[in-house]
């Protein structure tokens, strides 16, 4: 568990996060005990009880509820001036909590792993969830979504190419059905349908000269992972609804076909984003670093490729 002398007041708010001893205590690196005795002795000095427990369940009980929305912005900046401090040494050290998406993780990894490589004194601790949170309030220091799911208050660094959504359907299921030309001949087909992290199935988004249309499928198959919908596609269950980055590699294999592809135009790319405060911790400030480095190379690469075409042409 840290040492800032704060230990207690970090129990409580990991234990509120994850509403389970256990799953706190894997995330402070103690025992599930050493993390609840650590609870109950700040329930007992002063005096009520901070959470509801039962066999199978942990909640907060109504004082624990404000005690942890008063306690958990106080500790916050009592981290900030810790790691103000800790900015000062030479190489960045410490852990940076990150949360991000299991579709955003795959893309993002190179960086983590070079960033790692740099920074051998810094810690990676990195959250993949469907849903999105507070990262303010989930004690968070950065998030990885989506340009357009970042929230107006955050900071946001923008990482990796635009995203282009794509139909792809196997060599196989298009020998039995036709290639739909409109949205709306996916009425005729199966699609695969995907359950978002609230409970309600995502409609598949198309955009064309100005029309923009949802479509709600129809399918056999609903699933709620990216990885499963690629398969299931490759298994010719029916038409999947996945990013380009998810499906590149089926295309130019063959092993996936690629429709409606004049419907679906790019959207903003991936980004980091983090709460714009006075401070930035020196690790997270070293990480921007390296993604904008990245985003750089990734730039000059693509103008590189577009002109290699024209040199050629000029050779001839």
């Amino acid at each position: 568990m840290k040492t800032s002398g704060l230990t207690e007041l970090e129990a409580v708010l990991a234990v509120a996060r994850h509403r389970s001893f256990r799953g706190a205590a894997s995330e402070l690196s103690v025992s599930t005990s050493a993390l609840s005795h650590a609870v109950a002795a700040l329930e007992a000095r002063i005096g009520v009880r901070l959470f509801n427990r039962t066999t199978r369940s942990v909640s907060l009980s109504e004082a624990g509820a404000q005690f942890v929305s008063t306690v958990a912005p106080a500790l916050s900046t009592i981290r900030e001036a810790l790691e103000q401090a800790g900015s000062f040494r030479d190489t960045p050290s410490g852990t940076l909590r990150i949360n991000t998406s299991a579709g955003a993780i795959r893309q993002v990894m190179p960086v983590f792993i070079a960033f790692l490589e740099r920074y051998p004194e810094m810690k990676l601790d990195i959250v993949t969830e469907g849903r999105l949170i507070d990262i303010v309030v989930e004690g968070f220091d950065a998030g990885i979504r989506l340009m357009e799911l970042v929230p107006r208050d955050m900071i946001a660094v923008p990482f990796g190419d635009r995203q282009r959504f794509a139909v792809v359907g196997s060599p196989a299921y298009f020998a039995q059905h036709k290639l739909p030309r409109t949205p709306s001949d996916l009425a005729a087909h199966r699609c695969i349908r995907s359950r978002m992290p609230s409970g309600s199935i995502y409609q598949w988004e198309f955009e064309r000269h100005g029309e923009s249309l949802r479509v709600d499928g129809d399918g056999a198959l609903t699933l709620d992972d990216p990885h499963l919908m690629l398969d299931a596609a490759r298994a010719g269950l029916g038409l999947a609804y996945l990013t380009e980055w998810n499906v590149n590699a089926d295309l130019q294999a063959g092993t996936l076909v690629r429709v409606l592809e004049d419907w679906t135009p790019p959207l903003d790319g991936l980004c980091l984003y983090y709460p714009g405060r006075r401070h930035i911790p020196a690790g997270l400030r070293a990480l921007i670093d390296m993604i904008r480095e990245y985003a750089d190379a990734q730039k000059a690469t693509r103008k590189k490729t577009r002109r290699a075409p024209v040199a050629q042409r000029a050779r001839r």
